[in-house]
């Protein structure tokens, strides 16, 4: 019975941890695909930011409201926001599984 238990809980959670994987790495794409840069400028995905063609050192931030936006949901989504909740649900999810299995043991008649 625990094991099962555990084994499904290992699963969700696998999943529950690619689900944030894959989200992060296609909001990153996207991202890198949706940024605008002013005009002389070029996106460097790399290093998140718009350089100067002729002179590297000058950069600038990426700019658009489609930009902006995913840099906010792929932040919520890492280890600022959802992902760093995992922890936290490992934990009350073990011990629930072992607050259940004493409080269920107790109840056993012989």
């Amino acid at each position: 019975m625990a094991m099962e238990s555990i084994q499904a809980l290992g699963i969700g959670i696998v999943g529950f941890a690619l689900i944030i994987g894959v989200g992060a790495v296609v909001l990153q794409k996207f991202g890198d695909s949706v940024a605008s840069c002013t005009s002389g400028f070029t996106y460097n995905s790399s290093a998140e930011n718009c350089y100067n063609s002729t002179n590297s050192s000058d950069t600038a931030s990426a700019a658009g409201t489609a930009y902006t936006n995913t840099v906010y949901l792929e932040g919520q989504l890492g280890s600022t926001g959802l992902a760093g909740w995992v922890p936290a649900i490992i934990a009350i999810s073990v011990g629930m599984l072992f607050l259940g299995y004493f409080l269920m043991r107790g109840n056993k008649r012989v």
